[in-house]
């Protein structure tokens, strides 16, 4: 998926949208109470909030954007059905209803889910949304024109596979019924016990048929949030938001400021260069998309004012070698064990900027309940490797002499698959007696090859993050062998098709128990490790800071950085 940047959704491929623009996951309140300068931290109503981003908030339409939880910007535009608890650390990993007034009622089998909305609720202009606006607004995000957001409506709605949208078919989708104004059902083709976490994304806004002006709706797209938008300069470079007088105050959005003013385009050194001055109105700034750098955090680290200004998070989110099986001699598990035990995650993790800004990990799925975290070690090489079992594996495989290997890797400074990464690899493994080609490639040419079934190469690094903090989008793309994409993007790295996993994939989707289907999401990530198909390697660690006058900073382990909707500047 792709989120720390704004994208969101296959993180993996796309390296990182949704954490950027959207927005990360988090720690709990001790770590991020940045309370502000001055006497009084108590919130209060009024100012402009400033948004200093590096990326520009395209594709400002909810058709087509890809968040995670809404997104963060997003969020104060566009309501949804459901949303993130927007608290701090665990607390915010649960979905809450939004719109309507409860996460949603399943049917027996949770092939039909229901939603009823609250009363009162209204868009910018004064006039009430409806559950048919509802509709209309998932309809037009099957638009071609208007493509972008995430797949699983696609997927999951019967009869959607090859809907066009409302501009070419006008019929609409049977599989979404709207009896009155106030109720909605949908009518999946397979049980889907997470239909209230895809309720979150900015696809099931509404959107009134009236107001539709395709493609330039992103421009002015009505407000059902605290804020509309009044200025939308070059697809999100710059954009003005004031509040929506008619909005209908939700339980979750504080939408504390009067104004809120995001500019995009900026140097990621030169927006915490302005965070850290805290000049003028960069006092009331944050950011939502740029994380402090190695040298920036040993700098900030030293400052004991700065210091209280760093909110920490962790989006759901792992760094991690994948193998591709065909491909020899990697279609050998001995020799794929044997790089597992080879591994030095102390040199990987500082390569990645230090155990400030990355955790060891020897689990795929991230260390969070929400996801159904299961602490296992497969192949347990201590923090600096274990080369002796290393060899001894080799040898096992046929190897005694060693072995000469190509690491393809992408040459982006992003600290995660990068050549940072990639040297801490080659150093370990030539302990174990392999010897490491590096393959560095510029990020395109890399994500086209790596997720490429008929070009992804042998051993390669990569990531992935969560479209939200659950199991099953984390474990699915990578590791269901009907997600295997031949002719287009391709996620499941280790072409995996396993008719045990798939079924286990398919049994937990049925729970509507969030909490029991974590528990079988943990214990299908150790099933799935015993295959030593990937080796996760950390779980980036995100620390952003504020402008010195902002109040109020939450940050949750759904999203990992700071939510906007909740921070003061008075």
């Amino acid at each position: 998926m792709r989120q720390p940047s704004v994208t969101a959704r296959r993180v993996a491929a796309a390296s990182v949208s949704l954490v950027l623009a959207a927005g990360a996951a988090a720690c709990g309140p001790k770590d991020n109470d940045a309370k502000g300068a001055g006497g009084d931290s108590t919130p209060h109503k009024g100012g402009t909030l400033t948004v200093l981003n590096a990326e520009p908030q395209q594709d400002f339409d909810p058709a087509r954007l890809y968040t995670s939880g809404g997104g963060n910007v997003p969020s104060l535009v566009f309501r949804t059905l459901t949303t993130r608890n927007r608290e701090n650390g665990a607390a915010g990993a649960e979905v809450v209803p939004d719109l309507a007034t409860d996460t949603g009622r399943p049917s027996k089998d949770a092939t039909v889910w229901t939603y009823t909305l609250k009363k009162g609720l209204k868009y910018e202009d004064g006039t009430p949304i409806t559950s048919a606006d509802i509709k209309y607004g998932i309809e037009r995000s099957f638009a071609p024109e208007l493509s972008g957001g995430a797949p699983y409506l696609r997927d999951w709605l019967a009869g959607a596979a090859d809907y066009q949208g409302p501009y070419k078919d006008d019929k609409g989708l049977d599989a979404i019924e709207t009896p009155d104004e106030r109720t909605i059902v949908f009518h999946l083709n397979k049980p889907e016990g997470e239909f209230p976490y895809l309720a979150t994304q900015t696809q099931f806004t509404p959107v009134p048929k009236s107001k539709d002006t395709g493609t330039k709706y992103e421009e002015h797209p009505v407000s059902s949030g605290p804020y509309k938008v009044v200025r939308n300069d070059n697809d999100g470079e710059r954009v003005t938001l004031e509040r929506n007088p008619h909005w209908s105050a939700d339980a979750e959005r504080k939408a504390y400021p009067d104004k809120i003013d995001v500019r995009s385009g900026l140097d990621s050194s030169v927006i915490n260069q302005r965070l850290s001055a805290s000049q003028g109105a960069d006092a009331a700034a944050v950011t939502t998309d740029t994380n402090l750098g190695p040298a920036e955090l040993a700098k900030v680290t030293g400052d004991k004012d700065l210091a209280s200004r760093v909110g920490t998070g962790h989006f759901g989110y792992t760094d991690y070698i994948a193998f591709n099986p065909t491909v020899k001699p990697f279609d050998d598990p001995k020799v794929r064990q044997a790089i597992s035990y080879a591994i030095d995650r102390s040199s990987v993790v500082n390569a990645a900027g230090g155990s400030a800004l990355a955790e060891p990990a020897t689990t795929f799925l991230p260390d969070q309940k929400s996801f159904g975290y299961t602490p296992y070690d497969l192949f347990p090489a201590g923090k600096a490797g274990d080369p002796a079992k290393a060899k001894a594996l080799l040898k096992e495989a046929g190897h005694a002499q060693g072995l000469t290997v190509t690491l393809t890797h992408s040459n982006a400074k992003d600290f995660e698959t990068s050549p940072e990464i990639a040297t801490a690899v080659q150093d370990a493994l030539k302990k174990a007696g392999i010897t490491v080609k590096l393959q560095g490639l510029e990020d395109n040419d890399y994500s086209d090859k790596i997720h490429n079934v008929k070009t992804e190469p042998g051993f390669f690094l990569a990531h992935w993050g969560a479209d939200w903090p659950s199991g099953g989008p984390f474990l699915a793309p990578i590791f269901d062998g009907r997600q295997i994409v031949k002719d287009g993007a391709n996620f499941n790295t280790g072409l995996l098709n396993d008719k045990s996993v798939n079924a286990e994939i398919d049994a937990i989707n049925k729970l509507t128990d969030l909490d029991q289907a974590a528990k079988r999401w943990g214990a299908l990530d150790k099933k799935i490790g015993e295959q030593a198909l990937t080796v996760p390697l950390f779980h980036p660690v995100y620390k952003r800071l504020v402008g010195k006058d902002v109040k109020n900073v939450v940050i949750s382990d759904w999203t990992g950085v700071l939510d906007i909707s909740q921070v003061a500047v008075k």
